[in-house]
């Protein structure tokens, strides 16, 4: 009786590990330099994982990232254990196989060098728009350029948020979001401005000031290094 119940147990367990698939999740990361072009939506495409898992793994909580710098990008492979399966003596079943759709290519895009939440691409926006009003194209990318390398300053915050919203003794460091100018929508140069100066192409050498000559009542800005004039705003660092 003993024996017979033993061998149960042994069919029952066999017939029941047929149809259990075994998965191992194995996580490893992958040190990566930065280029220019790249961008963690770039990355995290490249290697199939989310912006958010490469920013835990680094301990990052800005998007931003910069050409040169080496990042920790986690890489999943899943190994699938060996399926016990009793074999079948049974004729196998032809089903038709579905046609494989055709694979949509996307529409190439110059990829920012640096990536920047829509929030925050908004806020600069309207900052450019309320800087620059009136200004050509070019002098709104020079606005949002001297934001931008203020990021990478370690004079200044280190995320677009922070170096808008800075206050400077007893006062914003930029003008309209003391007078309330920045809350208005920004025009679609603006935005493209924005973007423009995400690429990098042209850091200004780096400029992390702006002032117009006819109305900038601080002397010390005066004193700055100048870098280039566009339209009514000097570039300095």
């Amino acid at each position: 009786m003993k024996h017979s119940y033993m061998k149960s147990m042994v069919v029952a367990c066999l017939a029941t590990l047929s149809f259990i698939g075994f998965n191992a999740t194995a996580t490893a990361a992958t040190n990566y330099k930065v280029v220019k072009g790249d961008s963690l939506w770039k990355l995290g495409k490249r290697y199939s994982v989310t912006i958010d898992d490469i920013k835990k793994l680094n301990n990052r909580q800005g998007d931003m990232i910069y050409i040169g710098e080496t990042l920790a990008i986690p890489s999943k492979t899943k190994v699938l254990a060996a399926e016990t399966t009793e074999p079948s003596t049974a004729a196998p079943a032809h089903t038709a196989k579905p046609e494989p759709k055709p694979e949509v290519q996307p529409a190439e895009q110059e990829t920012p060098a640096v990536s920047i939440s829509a929030s925050e691409k908004d806020l600069l926006a309207r900052l450019v728009e309320a800087e620059a009003k009136g200004e050509s194209y070019e002098g709104k990318v020079g606005v949002a350029t001297v934001v931008l390398n203020r990021v990478d300053s370690p004079k200044f915050p280190d995320t677009v948020t922070g170096v808008i919203k800075q206050v400077v003794g007893k006062a914003y460091a930029f003008s309209p979001v003391q007078n309330g100018s920045i809350n208005k929508p920004a025009s679609e140069d603006s935005k493209k401005a924005v973007e423009q100066a995400l690429t990098r192409k042209d850091r200004l050498d780096d400029s992390i000031y702006f002032y117009n000559p006819k109305t900038a009542t601080d002397n010390w800005i005066r004193s700055r290094s100048v870098i280039k004039t566009i339209d009514h705003h000097v570039f300095a660092k």
